[in-house]
């Protein structure tokens, strides 16, 4: 019996999304792997994670060498063109989010009427932004717990019917759901 066909849209559950991402990713490569060792090919992947993280496979060579043979095939930029240093690209990292925090701060001020500032409109979006991704993580820690205590409610109740002998139940009167005239 096969799987169900699998839904293709965002995993809310941030847990969840993980663990799919890291089995994913692993069988990805495994088989860019194994393609490229039946059918002697050359592969390169490249994966971000969401939180930016670098995952590549190079089957021959450095990814370096490959991204180079790709841009000769595709007229690319030139190999021998320098390619953006990695502490510049940090500082530019860094910087922006210097700035992401300062409007984060100011957005908190900002709502909370701790200053008289006003905010641009691309602070008001980018807080906007981050309101909508915290409002998704609450709910979606949200559910885990209503889900968790929904769980725990249907074991309590499948103990106590497991507990629960209706059979065995016996009373004094002759027929116990009908009431005795001599009570009126």
């Amino acid at each position: 019996m096969g799987r169900g066909r699998v839904q293709m849209k965002r995993i809310e559950n941030p847990v969840h999304r993980q663990v799919t991402f890291c089995k994913r990713r692993a069988g990805l490569l495994k088989k860019a792997k194994e393609l490229s060792v039946l059918c002697d090919a050359e592969i390169g992947v490249v994966i971000f994670s969401a939180h930016g993280k670098l995952y590549e496979l190079a089957t021959k060579g450095t990814m370096q060498e490959l991204i180079e043979r790709y841009g000769k095939y595709t007229g690319g930029p030139p190999a021998d063109e320098p390619m953006v240093e990695p502490m510049q690209d940090a500082k530019k990292e860094i910087e922006m989010l210097k700035q992401e925090i300062e409007i984060l701060q100011k957005g908190l001020r900002y709502m909370f009427g701790g200053g008289c500032e006003y905010m641009s409109l691309n602070e008001l979006l980018v807080l906007e932004k981050h309101l909508e991704i915290w409002i998704n993580h609450i709910r979606s820690t949200k559910m885990d717990i209503m889900f968790q205590e929904i769980q725990m409610l249907r074991n309590k109740i499948e103990e106590n019917i497991s507990y629960t002998d209706f059979t065995t139940m016996t009373t004094n009167m002759m027929h116990p759901l009908t009431i005795a005239n001599n009570i009126f």
